[in-house]
């Protein structure tokens, strides 16, 4: 009675889980596989050794009952520690889900193999280099698509998005304003005091006016101004174009016939391009005032004496070396913004990542440029 009950426990096991045996067949192993070999039985997989045999001539799945791509896999892995003999006693769709899961297989991996330090070091160069190049040939096609469209824009009017653009100016241009001033006449407050402190060594405390007129109108006005619009509108162009990539608003739009560069990257690019110069005025309206007040109380300089000897002292060009600099840079900031915000992933984790590289890249690039500027201007005796 006992051994009946065994048996009829067995045979129940071997309906509802996946199994596998090594049989004796005409002088040879042969591995019979049976049960249901899905992903829902397969955790109660129970082989019938630790390991199949390497010789085996043959898995047989006559016994099978059932079978998904999850059981096809470990069958698949069974072959493979059977010395990859073949799979037979299926029928049609067996055979049919056997031979599509084998197409689409991924094959194994190697391990990946230890290099000497210096090797590894030149690998990770590579790859950065490669990495480095590739954004490159992204950031030049774009750059293409955008100078194209504001081509068009110029030769035909109509197409500009002027509404847009001054939507963006209002943005990008009057709400800036208030903490350009302050920081400008802070920086300005500071280099005074800073000359005047200098200075006063050599007795030459009244050369602070000239000191703070040339570095606020050549350098710090357009340059602490451009920083500020990097972190200020160029993180804003990233975000606003990366959320609505993210919401598929952008893929909608193309869908639609529109396109995003067309309707969203130029109409700030401009904006900014427009704002940058008035900004910087500001800035450096801001900035020498700072300075007239610093000179006041260290100096004993009325605001009308200190602005006088500006005019006789700093001469023009240096405001012109300022101002041309400031459309270049809010051009840049804008085209890295817009970029950086294209380039966001289907995720708001790269949201903030593309956000916080489109400030690094301004900012950079902002500081490069200016010391071309600086090279240039020196060369031609401005």
């Amino acid at each position: 009675m006992a051994d009946i009950l065994r048996t009829r426990d067995i045979a129940e096991s071997e309906k509802s889980a996946p199994w596998w045996r090594v049989a004796e067949r005409d002088g040879g192993r042969v591995v019979e596989a049976g049960g249901p070999w899905i992903v829902m039985a397969l955790r109660a997989l129970e082989p019938g050794a630790d390991t199949p045999p390497a010789d085996a001539k043959v898995i047989d799945i006559r016994a099978v009952t059932a079978m998904d791509t999850a059981g096809v896999t470990e069958l698949l892995h069974l072959r493979r520690a059977a010395g990859d003999c073949p799979i037979e006693g299926g029928d049609e769709a067996k055979g049919s889900l056997i031979e599509l899961v084998e197409k689409n297989a991924c094959p194994p991996q190697p391990p990946p193999r230890q290099l000497p330090i210096l090797l590894d070091m030149v690998n990770e160069l590579g790859k950065g280099f490669t990495g480095f190049l590739q954004s490159s040939v992204r950031l030049l096609e774009y750059f293409g698509e955008v100078l194209n469209v504001i081509a068009n824009g110029v030769l035909q009017p109509r197409k500009m998005r002027l509404n847009a653009s001054v939507v963006q100016m209002r943005e990008v241009w009057i709400r800036a304003l208030p903490i350009v001033g302050i920081l400008l006449f802070l920086i300005g407050v500071v280099v005074a005091y800073q000359g005047v402190e200098q200075l006063k060594t050599f007795g030459a405390q009244t050369f602070t006016v000239e000191a703070v007129g040339v570095s606020i109108l050549r350098e710090l006005g357009v340059l602490l101004t451009a920083i500020i619009v990097a972190g200020r509108s160029g993180s804003a162009f990233a975000a606003q174009i990366g959320t609505m990539k993210v919401n598929q608003e952008l893929d909608a739009m193309q869908a639609m016939g529109l396109s995003p560069v067309e309707w969203l990257v130029v109409p700030r690019i401009a904006a900014l391009t427009l704002a940058m110069p008035l900004l910087t005025l500001w800035g450096n309206l801001m900035g020498l005032l700072g300075g007239a007040f610093a000179c006041e109380i260290y100096l004993d300089f009325t605001v009308s004496q200190y602005f006088a000897r500006l005019r006789d002292t700093v001469d023009i060009s240096h405001f012109w070396v300022g101002m041309i600099k400031a459309p270049v840079f809010g051009f840049i900031i804008g085209v890295i913004g817009c970029y950086e915000g294209l380039q966001v992933k289907s995720d708001a984790e790269s949201v903030g990542r593309q956000t916080t590289t489109a400030v690094v890249e301004s900012i950079f690039f902002v500081i490069v440029l200016d010391a071309l500027f600086s090279i240039f201007f020196l060369s031609v005796g401005m």
